[in-house]
Order: C-alpha cells, then sequence, then structure tokens
C-alpha cells in the first residue's frame, strides 16, 4: 500500500509543477489553489509512505515519478519540445530510480 501511495504522490508532485507553470506567478486562481492542494496531499503522500519505505528509494522515486510525469506533460500538453535526448533523459532517470529500487538501498 505505501508503494502505490508514494506513486500516486509522485504523480501529485507533476501535478503541483505544472500547476504552478499554470498559475502564471499564483496569478491565476484556479491553477494557484490547484497547486497548493497538490502540494500538500503530494507532500503528506511521501511523509506517510517513508513510514514504511525507506528514504533514500522513497524519494528517488517520488522525484523521479514527478519529474518524469512533468517532463511528458510538458512535451506533450506544453510546447516543451520533444528530442531524443529527452527521451534518453526520461529513461534514464527511471532506470535510476528502478536500480535504487533493485539495489536495496536504504535495507
Amino acid at each position: 500500500m505505501a508503494w502505490l501511495v508514494l506513486v500516486g504522490s509522485g504523480f501529485l508532485e507533476a501535478g503541483w509543477a505544472i500547476s504552478l507553470k499554470l498559475s502564471n506567478g499564483f496569478t491565476r486562481l484556479v491553477p494557484s489553489v490547484v497547486f497548493a492542494v497538490c502540494a500538500v496531499a503530494s507532500l503528506g503522500g511521501l511523509a506517510w509512505a517513508m513510514k514504511q519505505i525507506p528514504v533514500g528509494p522513497a524519494y528517488a522515486a517520488w522525484t523521479g515519478i514527478g519529474a518524469s510525469a512533468t517532463a511528458v506533460i510538458g512535451m506533450v500538453f506544453l510546447g516543451d519540445g520533444f528530442s531524443v535526448l529527452k527521451l534518453v533523459s526520461l529513461v534514464l532517470i527511471i532506470a535510476g530510480v528502478v536500480g535504487l529500487n533493485l539495489s536495496g538501498a536504504g535495507h
């Protein structure tokens, strides 16, 4: 269950990052509120998951999911542009998180 919460929290991290961009420096109400809700929920889920998952793998997974999802959303919906280097970099982020977890880091 802790891993499910952690994965959800990682996607909420992407939610607050995208909302922060869409808030235009907190000048737009709805994206600003979505940012605050996603940020609190994301950090709360991370904190809860860390009760059962060691800090290294938990934080790496949370940031990896958030960074990867944010990059993909930016490329697909916000015109950030796509390149092979970006795709390879995303694969490396995911591979790093998987590798850290498979190595038993923090156990």
